[in-house]
């Protein structure tokens, strides 16, 4: 096999260098506030029976797909789950994906095309990125939540024989901030162009039953395309794209993220439904989140902390520390005193922007919340 290539051995190297090599971490035994998990549902015993239940009242008893949902993978399940998906977030189809990643390249590669324009805030996932990139479609990215700029560049290449998507998240991954949906939806109609929103980080926290920022706002019916992403607040595995039929049966044809892929096993699809229904049962578990987080918010602005967190009303909080030395350190001295705090360094984030992102949870107290705020004072004044 002979040895590895000196050029990627480079490329660790520099990461070594600047202190920005990643490896896979384990969490322990420490208090949470880095999980996506934001409503406590992957560790929900009562998901865990009665997706068993489910499995074994039906006499399901397979292990994989045993291909793709074209060939022999396209269980009973899959349409019992999309129904109610579909249902649940008022959409006239839902199809799933193996995950939020296959979903969004998936879309992106096949949807947009090559005489149409997409236009992407310059902070959207790489997901979407790496969709876009395999695109035929030109692209543009526009300054992050600036409505002007993606006016400015709507005016430019909007045209009669063009199809433009504008394409945004309801929810930012790093910074948990939020755009102005109701003027996005506004700036989208005016000009005729589609909106495609991903909610990855809003299912099970924005809405009474946590079905996410764009419905809590009654702008379902606005928007071109919903991405949801089940290993966040539904804490299981997948992720669906809502939209209109002729979109679900245009994306089965066409996305090969889709097509060339051996679907979810019966086991996982069913764990996807019995979230879903636990979600819209106990809707206490987004109260007690929405509560915390305004509870994270009042004690930070009494410690005097808010200047150097990102403006944010979602259970994403990033304190900005830059440098990926400076912002180590920290979670490491918040790790000795049992708190997990993840640092987001460079270059996932700008050079500069390097922060702790803070994840809340319905399950965190008001004691930790208040502990992990007064112990990152301590490295603030």
């Amino acid at each position: 096999m002979g040895q590895f290539p000196e050029a990627l051995l480079q490329k660790l190297r520099e990461r070594e260098q600047n202190n920005a090599l990643r490896a896979l971490p384990f969490s322990g035994n420490l208090i949470d506030f880095a999980s996506n998990d934001y409503l406590g549902m992957a560790r929900c015993e009562a998901i865990f029976h009665k997706t068993h239940q489910f499995l074994s009242d039906r006499d399901i008893k397979i292990n994989g797909a045993t291909g793709s949902r074209l060939l022999s993978g396209n269980h009973s399940l899959y349409g019992e789950a999309e129904d109610y998906i579909a249902a649940f977030h008022q959409s006239g189809s839902a199809l799933i994906f193996n995950s939020g990643y296959d979903a969004n390249v998936g879309f992106f590669s096949c949807v947009p095309q090559r005489h149409d324009v997409i236009l992407y805030d310059e902070l959207c996932h790489a997901s979407i990125r790496d969709g876009i990139r395999l695109s035929n479609a030109k692209a543009y990215k526009f300054g992050h939540n600036d409505l002007e700029d993606l006016m400015f560049l709507i005016q430019k290449f909007k045209s009669e024989e063009k199809e433009v998507y504008i394409v945004t998240e309801s929810v930012f991954s790093m910074d948990g901030d939020c755009p102005e949906l109701d003027a996005l939806v506004q700036l989208a109609e005016k000009y005729s162009c589609r909106l495609v929103v991903d909610e990855a980080h809003a299912l099970g926290v924005f809405g009474d039953k946590g079905e996410g920022l764009i419905q809590s706002l009654g702008l379902q019916s606005n928007v071109f395309a919903r991405i949801m992403t089940f290993g966040k607040g539904l804490g299981c595995h997948g992720a669906a794209v809502l939209g209109s039929p002729d979109l679900k049966k245009y994306l089965v044809n066409f996305a090969r993220s889709f097509i060339y892929t051996t679907g979810l096993p019966p086991h996982s699809v069913a764990t996807i439904l019995t979230a879903y229904q636990h979600l819209e049962a106990e809707t206490g578990m987004t109260r007690e989140l929405r509560e915390n987080i305004a509870c994270f918010n009042q004690e930070k602005n009494l410690l005097g902390l808010k200047p150097m967190f990102v403006r944010s009303k979602s259970a994403i909080q990033s304190a900005i520390f830059p440098g990926n030395e400076k912002v180590k350190m920290i979670a490491g001295e918040l790790r000795e005193k049992g708190f997990d705090v993840k640092p987001i360094l460079s270059p996932t984030v700008p050079e500069g922007q390097e922060r702790l992102r803070i994840c809340l949870h319905s399950y965190n107290s008001k004691k930790e919340i208040s502990e992990v705020l007064q112990l990152l004072s301590n490295f603030v004044f």
